[in-house]
């Protein structure tokens, strides 16, 4: 399904042609987030991703380049992650060559103009702000920084008001001449892939100069207790996170962990959606995920709770995670969530960003691409023993984080109630 093209100066080229498509999705993705960035330029990765939006030479303003995909009708956007940063046009095939150029422009010749910087960050503050006032949100936040402390994997991904106030066009360049190193880019296209877009991407891509660039510091990971962090705020809801320690991305175990994630928290049939919501009636919203970085990972739940009957939610989904070390999972169960996961991942791959996306990941974090093929494999090879294996070495006693936003201020209240 993937092909893959390594230029002369290390940049890969991935494509995904998918014949019955009628649009193509590009995408540029970088090996450059968060997580590489140091404590006095927190926040740059993802600041660099609105900025590259604000003006070239050849497409000087914002609304130049936001016109020029609205003329082709095209989706276009960004995202930034602690360990990646993608750029992405969706758009008619016909208007491929134009969507490369655009983000080829955006990427190797943003202005970073100086007045444009200015009126960004009072974007990026009320961003941020946005995400403070939204507890759903920031207790993610509160989390990580339980998780991770004073490190980057700790940090959140838009910064702090003093990062972001203090950054300057030199902030940008630095950080861009550091990681956006031909060998940490991935450029792709997916969908009706017509043309020779190899030629294409060498001609926009192919005079950048290779250079080596290091790496990220690797996560120091301390614990040997329960551990809770909470934020004190008036509401009539809280919000929690609580987990454990989870798995590297690259890790044997991944789709072990991939399939004990769903069967905990994965869809509306998962066991913390029917516990704690259908049965009890003690949250909107709740569900697991687990988080994967080069060197470390999370599986955790998230929640919405009544404040009323805190103790009782909290004291149900630590219980749904010891269950998971203490008794097999079901045949019927398993089943099911197997075929959940082949099926979420089936209607990704069906439209072109999602299989780009899907593609590119995987050679951007792992330096391999891996083809869907082997992904449903990997799952349905999962057994019950194996996930009863991996649940006893992850759910412990000493690994559990509890990290709450919400009008409570005692920590040996929650303490006490995490018990595997």
């Amino acid at each position: 399904m993937y092909q893959k093209t390594t230029l002369d100066n290390g940049l890969r080229v991935v494509t995904a042609p998918m014949p019955a498509a009628k649009s193509v999705a590009v995408m540029v993705m970088v090996a450059a987030g968060s997580r590489y960035e140091t404590r006095e330029t927190n926040g740059i990765a993802h600041f660099a991703e609105h900025m590259f939006f604000k003006g070239t030479e050849k497409r000087p303003t914002a609304k130049d380049i936001s016109a020029e995909v609205d003329g082709i009708g095209g989706e276009f956007n960004a995202f930034t992650s602690k360990e990646y940063t993608g750029y992405y046009i969706k758009c008619a095939a016909e208007h491929r060559t134009l969507a490369l150029d655009v983000l080829a422009d955006q990427i190797l010749h943003s202005k970073f103009d100086a007045e444009e910087l200015e009126r960004e960050k009072g974007v990026i503050i009320e961003e941020l702000n946005m995400y403070v006032d939204t507890p759903r949100d920031h207790v993610d936040s509160v989390y990580d920084h339980l998780l991770f402390g004073d490190q980057p994997l700790g940090w959140d991904i838009i910064g702090t008001k003093e990062t972001i106030r203090a950054a300057g066009r030199q902030t940008f360049l630095d950080y861009l001449d550091a990681w956006y190193a031909p060998r940490r880019i991935v450029v792709g296209a997916a969908g009706a892939v017509n043309g020779d877009f190899l030629s294409e991407v060498e001609s926009q891509f192919g005079s950048l100069e290779d250079r080596s660039t290091g790496e990220h510091a690797p996560v120091e990971v301390k614990q040997d207790a329960a551990r809770v962090s909470l934020e004190t705020r008036d509401s009539d809801q809280a919000h929690l996170r609580l987990g454990v320690r989870g798995l590297p991305t690259d890790h044997p175990d991944r789709y072990v962990m991939q399939v004990m994630s769903a069967i905990l928290g994965g869809g509306m049939s998962s066991r913390l959606f029917i516990e704690v919501r259908e049965r009890q009636g003690l949250a909107y919203y709740v569900f697991g995920h687990h988080s994967s970085y080069h060197d470390a990972g999370t599986l955790f739940s998230q929640a919405g709770v009544d404040i009323e009957r805190i103790d009782l939610a909290v004291s149900t989904i630590v219980g749904e995670f010891a269950k998971l070390a203490a008794e097999p999972v079901e045949d019927d169960e398993l089943r099911r969530t197997k075929n959940f996961l082949k099926g979420r991942l089936v209607l990704q791959l069906e439209d072109p960003r999602g299989l780009l996306a899907f593609g590119l990941r995987r050679e951007t974090l792992e330096d391999r691409l891996v083809e869907p093929e082997e992904v449903l494999e990997r799952i349905e090879a999962v057994t019950a023993d194996d996930i009863q294996r991996l649940a006893r070495d992850t759910i412990r006693q000493e690994g559990l984080n509890f990290g709450l936003v919400g009008p409570f201020d005692d920590d040996q209240r929650f303490l006490d109630l995490l018990h595997v």
